[in-house]
C-alpha cells in the first residue's frame, strides 16, 4: 500500500485523477527491472542499504524520484525483514549503557580532590572515559565479538533490519501493481464510493458480494442480476471510529472489481489536510490490472473455531457454507455466510455473521429481510466491530450478540426457536 506521502495525482476542477504510469513505456520497465535487481541481490543486506543503493541509483528530489520510492515501496511489501542479533538489542544496549553509567560515576568518585595554587583552585586533569573498554567488558560477559555486539545494538531499528526472503515479480506486473496501489491510496480518502457492475454471470457477482462481505465493508445494493447491480459502501471517512482499518480493507477491495469486465466506480472523497470534496472516477476502460488471483466463488471461513464448536454441540443442525444471492425484491441482494437445516425436519434457516456495521444498515437490512428475504434468518453480530454510536439494545430482531466469539448453545437455542411447534425436538442440544 502507498504512504499518503507516495501519492501521485492532478486536479482537474473537481477531480482526483490519480497519475498511472504506462504499463508499456520502456523508460519505467527499466526502472522497475533496476529496483527489481537492488531487491533480487541484496538479500541479507540491511533495509537502510537497500534505500541507500535506490537513492545513488536514481538520486533525490523531483517526481521521478517519487515515482521510484513508490514502486519501491510495493517491492518492500512483498520483502520479509528481520532484526538479526544473537543478542536481543534491547538486553545488548541495556548491558552497554549500565557499564556506561557505572563507569562514570566510578570516575566522579575516584577524581583526585582539587590542587591548591596562589590564584585560587585549580581542579586536576578529569580522568579520560574508554568507550572501548565498556564494549570489551560487555561483549566478554556476552561472550560476542565486539563488532558483532555494535551490529546488533540497533538492530532492531527499521533501518538496521536484514532482508530475509523476497517474493518476486515481473517488470510490468509491478508497473500494475504499483497502478493498483495508486487507486487503493486514493480510496482511503473516500467518504462514499458507488461502484456499477454490469454483464456478468452469476458467479462473477458472488465473487463480489462475497468480497464485500469478507473485507467487512458497509454497504447496499440496487438491481438484479440480469440488469446488472450498483453497490453502495460506505467509505472510511464516513464512519464514527475504527477508520484506518476500515480504509484498508476499503483498499483491498478493490482488486477483486478488476477482475469485472464492465465497471464503474465513483467515489466522494476529502481531500487534502482541509479535507476539500473531490470526486475519484475508475472504469474499466483505465486498464488497471489485478494482481489478485481470479478464484471464483469466494467463500470465507468466518469464525471456524465457532463453526466447529456448533458442529459438536449442537447436532441436530447441520450447518454449511453457502454462495446464495438473496434478492431483496429491487431495493438490494442479501448474501449469507451459512444456512442451517434442520436434519428431522429439513427447515432451513439463513445465518449471517455481520462485520462492520452501522445503525442504519441493520435498520434496513431488518426492514427487507421479513419483506424479501428468506422465511428464517439470524445475524450474528460482535459489538467489538461497531462503527456508529447508538445503544446496541436497542436494534430489534433476530440477532446474536457476542464479544469474543459467539456461543453455539444459545444459536442452537436461537434456531429452535424458529421451528414450528410440532417440529421442536425434545432438546435442541447437548
Amino acid at each position: 500500500m502507498l504512504t499518503g506521502d507516495l501519492v501521485r495525482v492532478r486536479g482537474s476542477k473537481d477531480r482526483i485523477i490519480p497519475l498511472y504510469l504506462n504499463r508499456s513505456s520502456e523508460q519505467w520497465l527499466e526502472a522497475a527491472e533496476s529496483l527489481l535487481a537492488i531487491f533480487r541481490e541484496n538479500v541479507g543486506m540491511t533495509r537502510g542499504e537497500i534505500e541507500g543503493e535506490i537513492d545513488d541509483l536514481f538520486g533525490g528530489g523531483g517526481k521521478a524520484t517519487l515515482v521510484h520510492r513508490g514502486l519501491a515501496k510495493v517491492l518492500e511489501d512483498r520483502a520479509e525483514f528481520e532484526v538479526v542479533s544473537d543478542v536481543p538489542p534491547e538486553t545488548i544496549r541495556d548491558k552497554v549503557f549500565s557499564a556506561a553509567a557505572e563507569a562514570r560515576r566510578k570516575l566522579r568518585e575516584d577524581r583526585p580532590a582539587p590542587v591548591g595554587e596562589a590564584d585560587g583552585m585549580a581542579l586536576s586533569a578529569r580522568p579520560a572515559f574508554h568507550r572501548d573498554e565498556i564494549l570489551a567488558a560487555v561483549s566478554a560477559e556476552l561472550k560476542l565479538e565486539p563488532e558483532i555486539l555494535l551490529q546488533g545494538m540497533f538492530a532492531d531499528l527499521r533501518d538496521e533490519n536484514r532482508l530475509l526472503k523476497f517474493e518476486d515479480m515481473t517488470a510490468q506486473r509491478l508497473i500494475d501493481r504499483y497502478n493498483v496501489a495508486l487507486a487503493q491510496a486514493v480510496l482511503l480518502r473516500s467518504v462514499r464510493v458507488e461502484v456499477e457492475v454490469r454483464n456478468e454471470g452469476p458467479t462473477r457477482y458472488r465473487q463480489i458480494f462475497r468480497r464485500l462481505k469478507f473485507h467487512r465493508l458497509v454497504y447496499k445494493v440496487d438491481g438484479t442480476m440480469d440488469d446488472g447491480y450498483k453497490i453502495y459502501i460506505d467509505g472510511p471517512a464516513s464512519l464514527f471510529s475504527a477508520t484506518t482499518r476500515y480504509g484498508l480493507q476499503m483498499a483491498m477491495f478493490l482488486p477483486a472489481l478488476l477482475h469485472c469486465d464492465d465497471f464503474r466506480l465513483d467515489a466522494e472523497l476529502r481531500w487534502g489536510p482541509r479535507r476539500e470534496p473531490r470526486s475519484f472516477h475508475l472504469d474499466a476502460s483505465v486498464g488497471l490490472m489485478t494482481h489478485q488471483l481470479d478464484q471464483g466463488t469466494y467463500i470465507p471461513a468466518e469464525i471456524p473455531a465457532f463453526v466447529e464448536r456448533f458442529r459438536q454441540v449442537v447436532p441436530d443442525w447441520e450447518l454449511t457454507d453457502t454462495t446464495d444471492v438473496i434478492e431483496l425484491g429491487r431495493e438490494g441482494v442479501w448474501v449469507p455466510d451459512y444456512r442451517a437445516v434442520h436434519k428431522a425436519t429439513g427447515t432451513d434457516v439463513f445465518i449471517e455473521v455481520v462485520g462492520f456495521w452501522k445503525r442504519s444498515s441493520l435498520d434496513r437490512l431488518l426492514r427487507l429481510l421479513p419483506r424479501h428475504g428468506p422465511p428464517r434468518f439470524v445475524l450474528i453480530i460482535s459489538d467489538k466491530l461497531k462503527v456508529d454510536e447508538g445503544a446496541l439494545g436497542e436494534l430489534s430482531g433476530p440477532i446474536l450478540w457476542f464479544k469474543e466469539i459467539p456461543s453455539a448453545p444459545e444459536l442452537g437455542a436461537m434456531l429452535g426457536s424458529l421451528l414450528k411447534p410440532g417440529e421442536k425436538p425434545e432438546r435442541l442440544f447437548e
